[in-house]
């Protein structure tokens, strides 16, 4: 999750609220309000925009936190992960709902889709001590013990904002969040961003890469097959060279997808699953070209089924794995509008050729001379 280096829209948007209701920015120097007396002896640490952290162990590694920030609207969360990512993390959400009930549950990020956020579970330990939430003066406050096995030293922590209320507990996306490696002992920080960075190229490229092998390369070569054979024998030259680049260009998306799921050991089994299948699909493509029977073989037919059965399979798969991938990555109305349009442009090509292609035949067999009888 990577840090903002410059101000976030969401810190704006607070920010303007604050001019709005009066309010100070949080600070270090800003004291408890009376509901957390009991939570004392806190050291105090500005952690990222206009989020302050207070946090205490003590010597049966019993962590204390206090996490404020300024306040409208909304959720705040702090999320503890292995490696600094979202998945196979837990966090602490706290908001304060519309009827001015306050909230505080933990959550368990076993995937980066809304669905994936499932409430009430995780792996942090609490203590007797009930967490709290208290919003006081424009501010609020998450206050949580928490019970560990060992002290606490460097630990990766997850921040994230969102400006919406949950309803029946269910999160909507945030608006902003970073990752930060933070140091209980000595207080020290250091941001995360050059991994989060990495990761998001990584995706980025993993989805350009599919969309224009797989989805964009491969139709387009389909295409010159069926309906340009009229320019023998360009027309193969054609198919075969696209095909080809277009499954170099897809066996990449399949690498670069590897390289993420590692990273990310994400749950996306259905999205993984149809990838390796097309990949499977496309290698006896590939091979199949290598074996070609002579047009003269009393076996080229059945190999002409193969082959176009077999891409047709592809080439659905394909499709339909893209727009998994669009979804399980939450990627954006601009992927799905793009996509989306790519898809629509190639469905009304094949209609007007195919109408096309069949106008002509029905011409050939109107035209077509007369059996003369002998």
């Amino acid at each position: 999750m990577p840090a903002m280096a410059h101000v976030s829209p969401a810190f704006i948007f607070f920010a303007l609220a604050l001019v709005v209701v009066g309010a100070q920015p949080d600070s270090c120097s800003s004291r408890l309000p009376a509901a957390l007396s009991n939570f004392t002896g806190l050291s105090c640490r500005p952690i990222w925009n206009n989020f302050v952290l207070r946090y205490s162990q003590d010597q049966q590694n019993v962590l204390s936190v206090v996490l404020s920030t300024t306040y409208t609207v909304g959720w705040i969360g702090m999320g503890f992960s292995m490696d600094g990512r979202m998945v196979s993390s837990s966090a602490m959400v706290g908001w304060m709902g519309k009827t001015g009930i306050p909230h505080i549950k933990q959550y368990y990020l076993r995937g980066q889709s809304a669905s994936d956020v499932v409430v009430d579970q995780g792996q942090l330990l609490s203590t007797a001590v009930a967490p709290r939430v208290v919003v006081h003066r424009a501010k609020i406050y998450l206050a949580f013990q928490l019970k560990f096995t060992a002290p606490l030293a460097q630990q990766h922590l997850l921040f994230a904002i969102g400006t919406s209320i949950p309803v029946h507990n269910h999160l909507k996306k945030h608006a902003d969040k970073t990752s930060i490696s933070f140091d209980f002992s000595t207080g020290g920080s250091s941001s995360s961003s050059t991994s989060s960075s990495y990761l998001y190229e990584l995706k980025r490229t993993h989805g350009v890469l599919a969309i224009f092998g797989w989805g964009v390369l491969a139709p387009i070569g389909a295409i010159v097959a069926r309906y340009c054979k009229q320019w023998d024998p360009l027309w193969y030259y054609l198919h075969a060279i696209i095909q080809f680049i277009g499954f170099m260009i897809g066996l990449a998306a399949v690498v670069a997808g590897k390289l993420l799921y590692d990273e990310l050991h994400a749950t996306v089994h259905s999205h993984r699953g149809i990838g390796i299948f097309v990949l499977v699909l496309a290698i006896l493509q590939v091979i199949a070209f290598f074996v070609r029977p002579d047009r003269d073989s009393k076996i080229r037919r059945y190999w002409n089924w193969y082959h176009h059965w077999v891409g047709r399979l592809a080439l659905f798969f394909a499709a339909v794995n893209i727009v998994v991938g669009i979804r399980v990555a939450d990627a954006g109305t601009s992927w799905k509008v793009g996509y989306g349009f790519n898809l629509a442009i190639l469905l009304i090509a094949i209609i007007v050729l195919e109408l096309l292609r069949w106008t002509g035949r029905s011409r050939e067999a109107v035209t077509a001379p007369p059996l003369q009888m002998q």
